[in-house]
């Protein structure tokens, strides 16, 4: 998810107006004395202890820290306003919610990073209400907004994750893929020369069946031929053998 930048001005929590803490002349003397101070602003409601629920500042200070910069040489600060809200205040926040809604064009389902900011700065709004009225309800709001963020940024360190192991598993199947379209092409390759290799012997055996076809009605005529010159020769030697018998006898 995209992040944000953070405007006070643009912001849907109510600040203080700005308030000049020293001209950069002064900054040098004062550095050390003012920076202990906003160190110990704490960062969650839940480093604010029981003991110190009666600072409803430090409390509303949790909501978005103090804001500094730098204009023509002199330091400003801003904070969030402890002004109390009225009936008023909370319709108009739920009317500048709608129209930033549309103005900056959130989707009204799915996962939306400026719908996302804009109902946190809304809720802050309201934890900042609710804090001035009764501080310790504003604490209690306070570690529930917390929790939530923390929840959603477990889960969108969850999907952040998750989103790079599909890309790996995506880019794994793509090299798979490609080493099996490789090995396709050489398949049919090999495919290819075999039915070729198969080709060939099918036409030596074709021309060794003719040849042998041939050969073997060669051996027969030949042997046909033979047998037949021998038949007439036994029937020759048979007739001079009568023909020598025959007078002897008479």
């Amino acid at each position: 998810m995209a992040s944000i930048d953070f405007d006070s001005a643009k912001s849907l929590v109510k600040f203080t107006n700005p308030i000049l803490v020293m001209n950069k002349t002064e900054k040098g003397k004062e550095e050390k004395k003012r920076l202990p101070q906003l160190i110990r602003t704490p960062k969650y409601a839940k480093d604010i202890t029981a003991d110190r629920c009666s600072d409803t500042q430090e409390i509303l200070n949790c909501i978005l820290p103090p804001r500094e910069w730098e204009e023509n040489g002199q330091i400003w600060r801003e904070q969030v306003s402890s002004e109390p809200a009225t009936r008023a205040d909370v319709m108009k926040l739920g009317e500048q919610l709608d129209k930033k809604l549309q103005q900056q064009q959130a989707r009204e389902t799915g996962i939306c990073a400026v719908r996302r900011e804009l109902f946190n700065q809304a809720f802050d709004e309201i934890i900042r209400q609710v804090t001035v009225n009764c501080a310790e309800r504003g604490l209690l709001l306070l570690r529930v907004r917390d929790e939530l963020r923390m929840t959603v940024s477990s889960f969108q360190s969850l999907y952040e994750s998750s989103i790079g192991y599909g890309m790996r598993k995506a880019l794994m199947a793509e090299q798979g893929k490609l080493e099996f379209e490789d090995k396709i092409v050489s398949l049919k390759a090999e495919k290819s020369k075999l039915q070729q290799d198969l080709q060939q012997l099918k036409q030596s055996y074709e021309i060794l069946d003719r040849r042998t076809a041939e050969l073997k009605a060669t051996e027969e005529k030949r042997h046909q031929q033979d047998l037949q010159a021998l038949q007439r020769k036994n029937a020759e030697l048979k007739a001079q053998l009568e023909a020598i018998v025959s007078p002897s006898k008479s």
